[in-house]
């Protein structure tokens, strides 16, 4: 079945609050629209295709865990209903519907919240140099992917355009504070545990995660998305063996094909091939299926 790709959304009537790198926001006053697109980043550039039903995988996965993790920290959530959104959206339905969420306006942290169980990415290349992460010493012999003896909390800059920067507490205490610091770590591990007990069940190690918090009315919430394939890493659990990469349900494919290009990694991005394409489709679908059951 063929579903048409969704690069960019357009809606002349409303304030476009901005352009991320895969959702357009916009603002509707006491509320905002976000809308996930089907367009995809690797290495923090925009690629030039999209990958189908990409954004309501996104959306739908990111509801699902909205709901789960609701007791551990309160979201920015109202609703994924396009018949409760305002009567000036309603002759956008088609586009919204599946992709898009009604949220709470919120003041968001100027730092990525990382969870990591498991030992890869930046994580695994910063350990080979140092023996830690984020300035976090952790024991030698440790091989590529293997379970970390604790969960970690690694925080980095957060970029709308160009490179994410991992950094230390000390550098993420002088960003948020202290206190404000401490209580995103501690909700961030908490939501990280939780998740990964739950996935586990479905066969999926999350071998590490992105959060983002903001806050409204003075209360620390969860904002954006939540434990996806674009902001988490999934691994199948059968065949999970340390000491190489694992196969994976996120973008980690494209990534790794991209890498067996002649690219720098600056825009503007190769072609990617619509076996590519259609493999990543795939896997997004997948992830969705096992966790959340649609």
């Amino acid at each position: 079945m063929q579903h048409q790709i969704l690069l960019k959304t357009d809606f002349p009537d409303l304030k476009l609050l901005r352009r991320g790198k895969v959702r357009d926001v916009y603002d509707l006053e006491d509320r905002l629209l976000i809308v996930a697109t089907d367009r995809i980043s690797c290495f923090d550039v925009v690629l030039g295709c999209g990958i189908p039903q990409k954004g309501r995988v996104l959306t739908q996965i990111s509801l699902f865990w909205f709901d789960y993790l609701k007791d551990v920290c309160e979201n920015h959530l109202l609703t994924s209903d396009v018949a409760q959104y305002p009567a000036a959206l309603q002759k956008y339905k088609d586009t919204l519907q599946g992709r898009s969420m009604l949220v709470k306006k919120a003041d968001s942290l100027p730092i990525e919240c990382i969870v990591r169980g498991y030992l890869s990415g930046s994580g695994w290349k910063e350990y080979q140099k140092t023996q830690s992460v984020c300035g976090i010493k952790l024991p030698a012999g440790l091989k590529e992917s293997e379970r970390l003896p604790g969960v970690i909390f690694t925080p980095s800059t957060k970029a709308d355009v160009g490179h994410d920067m991992n950094i230390d507490e000390a550098k993420a205490c002088a960003l948020v504070g202290k206190g404000v610091f401490a209580e995103i770590r501690a909700k961030a591990v908490a939501l990280y545990e939780k998740a990964a007990r739950y996935a586990e069940t479905k066969g999926i190690i999350i071998a590490d995660t992105k959060f983002e918090f903001g806050f409204s009315d003075k209360k620390l919430i969860l904002i954006d998305e939540v434990l996806t394939p674009d902001s988490s890493r999934f691994w199948p659990k059968e065949g999970y063996a340390p000491g190489r990469p694992q196969p994976s349900f996120d973008k980690q494919f494209v990534r790794d094909y991209l890498e067996t290009l002649a690219w720098d990694k600056t825009p503007p991005a190769p072609a990617v091939s619509a076996d590519v394409i259609e493999k990543t489709s795939q896997k997004y679908l997948h992830a969705l299926k096992v966790l959340a059951g649609l």
